[in-house]
């Protein structure tokens, strides 16, 4: 349909078309542009992974307030679409059968209100073009702040337990007197090795429960988020360059800037300094 057609159609002149179109913009229009400008910006350091709820926030950092439904218009208006995660599989944990496991000692306890009360850990894979790369990640469950990781090409005990030793680097000079440190049953925390890292930081130990995956619901969620947010559906051709990956998501993105509903849309090392921990 040309523009003759059109203006047909709609019952207007083409002189008032052309009016239309040449009139300064409304205040809203107006308003829309520079918003639109700035949910762009904001979704492309996101690495297009906020919707608007984060966006919103987002935003107000830049001292620009304006509510979802807005926003969501916006972002229709701009096709920005959002990585969709992937359906969380509980995956099955390698078990010692000789072993005893430690009891769930996170899940009686109430909810960290600072620091190195409590943190989380877990194994996750990656598909590479030369196989598997394993990644094990210690996270501080009150900040959600990923504080000591490692990746390799096994699913042996040194993995976790030089996750360990990094988180632990990372706190160096706090008090973990305190400290419990959960995990599953996996015969790489059953081990007599790990447990004696443990036991030498004088660190009480705590794993879910058999069978149970949700008791250890933080940590897989972070695996889902950095596989959707860090990978999508991209597989890197070596295991070097997934290591890559991984460290720009982690120590460039998710710990210091990424958003979090949960810490009142401030990222990991924010919530942290939020409440002075150096």
């Amino acid at each position: 349909m040309n523009l003759t057609e059109a203006c047909l159609a709609l019952e207007v002149s083409r002189s008032g078309y052309h009016d239309h179109r040449r009139k300064p913009r409304g205040k809203r229009r107006q308003q829309d542009h520079v918003l639109a400008c700035a949910l762009g910006e904001e979704f492309t350091l996101s690495r297009q992974t906020y919707g608007s709820p984060r966006l919103v926030a987002a935003l107000r950092q830049r001292g620009l307030r304006h509510g979802k439904n807005r926003v969501r218009r916006l972002m229709r208006e701009q096709h920005l679409q959002v990585r969709q995660k992937r359906r969380f599989v509980p995956r099955t944990t390698q078990a010692d059968k000789t072993s005893h496991p430690s009891p769930n000692l996170l899940g009686a306890q109430p909810a960290p209100t600072r620091p190195n009360q409590a943190w989380v850990t877990d194994i996750t894979y990656l598909p590479t073009g030369e196989g598997w790369l394993y990644v094990a990640a210690e996270m501080d469950l009150y900040s959600r702040r990923i504080i000591g990781w490692d990746a390799g090409p096994s699913l042996a005990t040194e993995l976790p337990g030089s996750a360990l030793q990094r988180a632990l680097k990372t706190r160096r000079g706090h008090d973990l007197r305190d400290l419990l440190h959960h995990s599953d049953r996996g015969c790489q925390y059953t081990s007599h090795t790990f447990r004696h890292q443990l036991e030498r930081q004088g660190i009480t130990q705590s794993m879910s429960r058999a069978g149970n995956c949700y008791d250890n619901a933080a940590i897989e969620s972070f695996w889902a988020t950095l596989k959707t947010e860090c990978f999508g559906s991209t597989i890197p051709d070596t295991r070097a360059h997934a290591r890559t990956m991984l460290f720009d998501y982690i120590e460039t993105f998710y710990n210091p800037m990424r958003l979090h509903s949960s810490l009142n849309f401030l990222s990991p090392l924010a919530f942290e300094k939020s409440t002075q921990l150096n």
